[in-house]
């Protein structure tokens, strides 16, 4: 019922409809703090996500220092030919997708297997002491942690090599082989990290309702049917929204620690994209090569990432968005 007290500017005001910028006033005013805590997560995007974006031109361009971004001159995709028909091209696809689905195909079920098993783990001392043993290693920087594989499987006085020649083998040359490059890249990243991954699962787990395992107890089910038929499909939108972020990073190969492990009688297996475009635009000072070689990559992961999405959204309506 309309007030015939109020004014006219009143009226017009209550009778037009808010639109967006009206509610997004609204709900600044009344959850101003809010908006504040979040401002330093939004910018810390912006300055070192979204602005360095600007640079990505250079992929396109033959890029003088001296002349700037702007001012030099654009060559189009001459940059990512080069890299498609290059020598070394398939070898760093080859290398870089084997890495990653070595890891993923390792290092993936691991840790959802570690939490299944201290989740049934019922005493209280026994299961933290596991669970610290595991975590441990995740805070070893890289550079230790590389230090370590080299001391264990140096082929003179490694802790590996001397239990070879103990049972009567012959000492390995593991970090000059190229052979065996892949494998203790991907098992030394599993046992550093798989304690600290299966924390996400072992959340998921404690959200699992307890008086489903209790029916289950009355109606005779064992404890590998009731991981079977209730832990896992509890946590199942948790493994598939990992899954897809794990399969999004599949051409993002780390560079750090394979740059450490590196060395010239083994990268012939362990020369990825992410060592080349530090070889090349860093060392080589080919800037714009580099960028476009990085573009390709990121824009690769960034339709895997879609396209698992999409294909886990269409399987069991879960997905990212």
């Amino acid at each position: 019922m309309n007030n015939p007290s109020a004014s006219p500017a009143a009226k017009r005001a209550a009778g037009r409809s808010l639109t967006k910028w009206d509610v997004l006033r609204r709900s600044f005013r009344k959850n101003w703090d809010l908006y504040l805590l979040l401002a330093p997560v939004v910018a810390y995007f912006l300055i070192f996500e979204y602005f360095p974006m600007y640079g990505v031109q250079i992929a396109f361009k033959n890029f003088v220092a001296a002349k700037g971004i702007w001012g030099s001159s654009w060559i189009g995709f001459d940059h990512f030919e080069r890299f498609f028909k290059g020598f070394y091209f398939w070898r760093l696809i080859k290398n870089t997708l084997g890495i990653s689905l070595y890891s993923l195909i390792v290092g993936f079920p691991i840790p959802l297997l570690l939490a299944l098993m201290i989740n049934e783990v019922r005493h209280v001392w026994f299961k933290r002491f596991v669970q610290t043993i595991t975590y441990a290693p995740h805070f070893l920087s890289t550079v230790v942690m590389v230090g370590l594989i080299l001391m264990f499987l140096n082929p003179q006085t490694g802790m590996v090599n001397h239990i070879i020649t103990w049972f009567g083998g012959e000492p390995i040359k593991f970090m000059t082989d190229p052979a065996w490059f892949k494998t203790i890249y991907v098992f030394s990243g599993v046992w550093q990290n798989m304690g600290w991954s299966s924390i996400i699962y072992l959340a998921a787990l404690a959200g699992i309702d307890p008086t489903l395992h209790e029916a289950a107890r009355v109606d005779g089910a064992s404890r590998l049917q009731r991981i079977w038929h209730i832990n896992l499909p509890g946590i199942l939108p948790t493994v598939v929204i990992l899954l897809i972020l794990n399969v999004g990073h599949i051409m993002g190969v780390g560079f750090e620690k394979i740059y450490l492990m590196q060395n010239d009688l083994n990268k012939e297996s362990s020369e990825v994209i992410a060592t080349y475009v530090y070889t090349s635009g860093i060392l080589g000072s080919q800037y714009s090569f580099s960028a476009a070689v990085g573009l390709f990559n990121s824009v690769v992961n960034f339709v895997l990432l879609v396209t698992v999405n999409q294909i886990a959204r269409k399987l069991n309506d879960t997905s990212l968005w």
